[in-house]
């Protein structure tokens, strides 16, 4: 036998005692997605992956782990992949390229069945029943050919013979890791502490210093991607960390955004937003590419006044959920809320003779990445002096908040009636049908109620503010019925809440008795709308003598236009004054003369409340 067929055969056999069962033989690189410390649990989620990924593949790693990867590919296309698949919130957030040399025994896909496998050619022997090795046979010659005479030379056998792999380079040791991390320039171990603490593996100080706590937090990543937690890195694995970093890091596009009509700096993930347009004291920037994300920048003349109003304000758009936590205080306030679609994360300041602040609102698929970034935008954020967006928005009146709202999207209430106050607490007498199946019930758009009691037969509710009230009127009760024919007017939203202010409506009190005589209710004629339900019914000097009724849908009755019917002052009194129920104290009305026009429409405006009912 020839020296160079010799050698052929010592170089291939060693390459297979070296390389092992299993190990992957292909060249390029691949994206990282997962590790698992069992068979059971990475096969299944290989499954998953590869139901949407068609270049799944699952290896063992020298630490016992499993590794799924993507690949293989050109290592330029597994950085591009990884931060495309990164930024659709496709893959895990850590997800990073390696090489493939930590893989050994390969677990998916898995083994085709016999039925599966494809017949050999004619001119190939039967394949073997027994299994046959994973990592490729040379091609050595069979007995009797080249070996037994054949006019064969050994330079064409040598040409013949089966690529030899290289040797895989020996596994760097603990001590070759301290080594090489010990020539780490100060920026490069900074870089270092950065990713971890991107990845919420490290809550210390970005100053390069390789402490107890850089060292967990090494430990901890190396763990939960399949490696011998040492708290040293090896060199694939600072390569494999901070190249993970850097796909999210191109996947968000950070940038310092000087946003000079505002008066504001701050970082942002522009990869994913894009500037829309000004509608002060808003500055908006639109999702980029369907990125499930959206932002504004917060800018206008003021001080504790306009912070205050501009915390309601927020609170009546559609990106701002109900619920969450929610902060006011004397000089900023925060706001985190989420539904089952959106969360959203508000900060604003007073910042010299101005409030600036921003908004943050994503798809929920994108909240765990987003929880790191929200500390980078509040870190960066800082108002650049005294300019703000539109000088004239420093009162916020109903005109003004509707103004600023203008192409926003705001949060609609399931429906909103009329209330009454019944007392100085700010206590809130309104028709049960006004809080029928609600989530929550607010009074004037925004000031949260309860129901503290409730008569559904009777259609009456009692509301009382979470925080006390000073109402501009209360209402006095009429001590005797009004006669037949008596002028009155209800106070009511008659436009559920699309005016700033309740409106009265003239008719006249027909008979204080229902349809079948029924005690406690008057029938009137009146053009009510629904929004007029719940609100006082007023005698000509003011007095409440009644309360309007929701029209019932399980009478069957078809009334013609202009019949209602209202609860009366003595039914009423009844109720409400009762030490079984309410127990309230009424304030009865003073006899008065018939009040002016201007004097009845201000007393009630006064004490009629909007009561709106959310989902």
């Amino acid at each position: 036998m020839g020296t160079m067929r010799i050698w052929s055969l010592v170089f291939g056999l060693l390459a297979l005692m070296m390389a092992g069962p299993g190990v992957a033989q292909q060249a390029g690189s691949w994206v990282q997605v997962e590790a698992q410390p069992d068979l059971r649990t990475a096969t299944d989620r290989a499954r998953a992956y590869a139901a949407t990924f068609p270049q799944v593949q699952g290896y063992k790693l020298r630490s016992g782990w499993f590794a799924i990867a993507i690949g293989p590919m050109s290592p330029a296309e597994a950085q591009a992949d990884l931060g495309t698949l990164s930024g659709q919130g496709r893959v895990p957030a850590d997800s990073f390229v390696t090489d493939g040399a930590n893989f050994r025994d390969q677990f998916w896909p898995e083994p085709a069945s016999a039925t599966d496998t494809a017949p050999a050619p004619a001119t190939e022997a039967p394949a073997p029943q027994a299994p046959m090795p994973q990592t490729p046979a040379p091609q050595v010659p069979a007995p009797g050919t080249a070996a037994a005479g054949s006019a064969t030379s050994d330079t064409a056998m040598a040409a013949n013979a089966a690529p030899v792999p290289a040797p895989e380079a020996p596994p760097e040791t603990l001590r070759d890791a301290r080594a090489a991390e010990a020539q780490l320039a100060p920026t490069d171990r900074q870089d270092l502490q950065t990713a971890l603490k991107w990845f919420g593996f490290y809550d210390g100080k970005i100053d390069g210093s390789f402490g107890a706590g850089t060292r967990n937090s090494m430990a901890a990543w190396q763990s939960a991607k399949g490696f011998d937690p040492t708290g040293v890195l090896t060199t694939a694995q600072r390569k494999a960390l901070m190249e993970g970093y850097k796909g999210e890091e191109a996947a968000f596009g950070f940038e310092t955004v000087t946003e000079a009509e505002s008066g504001i700096e701050i970082t942002l993930p522009m990869a994913m937003l894009s500037f829309d347009r000004y509608t002060p004291p808003f500055a908006r920037y639109q999702a980029r590419d369907g990125s499930g994300l959206t932002a504004m920048l917060i800018s206008e003349p003021g001080t504790k006044a306009s912070l205050a109003g501009l915390y309601e304000v927020l609170q009546t758009l559609d990106i701002v959920p109900p619920g969450g936590e929610r902060t006011l205080g004397e000089t900023s306030f925060t706001i985190h809320s989420r539904n089952d679609t959106i969360e959203t994360q508000a900060y604003v300041t007073i910042a010299g003779n101005n409030v600036k602040g921003y908004l943050l609102s994503w798809n929920v698929a994108l909240s765990d990445r987003m929880q790191r970034v929200l500390p980078l935008v509040q870190s960066s954020f800082r108002s650049t002096g005294e300019k703000a967006l539109d000088p004239g928005l420093v009162p916020l009146d109903e005109a003004v908040r509707r103004g600023l709202l203008a192409g926003l999207d705001v949060k609609k209430p399931r429906l909103s009636r009329s209330g009454f106050f019944i007392d100085d607490k700010g206590t809130v007498l309104t028709t049960s049908a006004a809080v029928d199946q609600c989530g929550h019930v607010t009074l004037e758009h925004d000031l949260a109620a309860r129901v503290s009691f409730e008569d559904k037969a009777k259609g009456i509710a009692v509301l009382t503010p979470e925080a006390p009230l000073a109402p501009v009127a209360v209402a006095g009760f009429a001590s005797s019925p009004s006669a037949p024919g008596t002028e009155i007017a209800v106070s009511g939203y008659s436009y559920q809440g699309r005016l700033p202010a309740s409106v009265l409506t003239r008719g006249t009190l027909e008979e204080a008795q229902g349809l079948n005589g029924e005690p406690g209710l008057a029938r009137l004629t009146l053009r009510a709308m629904d929004g007029d339900a719940g609100g006082p019914v007023l005698d000509g000097s003011g007095a409440v003598v009644g309360m309007l009724l929701a029209p019932d849908p399980a009478s069957g009755r078809d009334l013609p236009p202009g019949v209602v019917f209202a609860a009366t002052a003595a039914e009423l009194s009844q109720v409400l004054t009762d030490p079984q129920g309410p127990a309230l104290t009424l304030k009865a009305a003073m006899p008065a003369a018939k009040a002016t026009p201007d004097a009845l429409n201000a007393a009630a405006r006064g004490m009629t409340v909007l009561v709106s009912c959310w989902e």
